[in-house]
């Protein structure tokens, strides 16, 4: 009987997971073990429920994001809301110019810097705020989360955000 390859290390001893449990070196590689694959996930499943909340808004997630850093301060360059959402000017200029055409935001060059483009709510894209307050309870509603179960997840998140952030 010939032996199927066996991806197992009996060299390898078992090591303590952060709870103190005994992990096999078997289950480092287990799929349901990756944090990367539950974040993955779940970052899918999350942006998922937004999309029928956020339709008729005539918003898609990305464009969201944006409008949420114009509705804290506009104008704001692309450079500024690159930077807080973590996104290059080459993917944002796409969804700059959509939000433009849909008439939310102006795209004009910065007052101070000629080489910049200063992004600028409209008064469509102000008054988009009101509607979009029934964005995050229907979100809530749909994950069926206690408020607190999701403030320790966004920390967890955000301490995540800034070990694996550049400038770490």
């Amino acid at each position: 009987m010939t032996r199927s390859a066996d991806t197992r290390s009996p060299t390898r001893p078992a090591t303590r997971s952060g709870d103190g449990s005994t992990v096999s070196p078997d289950d480092l590689l287990r799929l349901d073990q990756q944090v990367c694959f539950a974040l993955a996930v779940a970052a899918r499943n999350v942006i998922g429920l937004y999309r029928p909340v956020l339709e008729p808004l005539g918003l898609t997630h990305p464009q969201y994001l944006v409008m949420l850093a114009l509705w804290e301060r506009s104008p704001l360059t692309v450079r500024d809301i690159g930077r807080l959402l973590s996104l290059e000017p080459a993917t944002l200029s796409p969804l700059l110019k959509r939000l433009e055409a849909a008439g939310l935001v102006t795209r004009d060059r910065h007052p101070h810097d000629e080489r910049a483009l200063a992004i600028t709510l409209t008064a469509s894209g102000r008054a988009l705020r009101e509607r979009a307050l029934e964005v995050p309870p229907q979100i809530v509603e749909r994950l069926g989360m206690r408020i607190e179960e999701l403030e320790a997840l966004h920390g967890s998140l955000t301490r995540v955000i800034a070990a694996t952030s550049p400038t770490a």
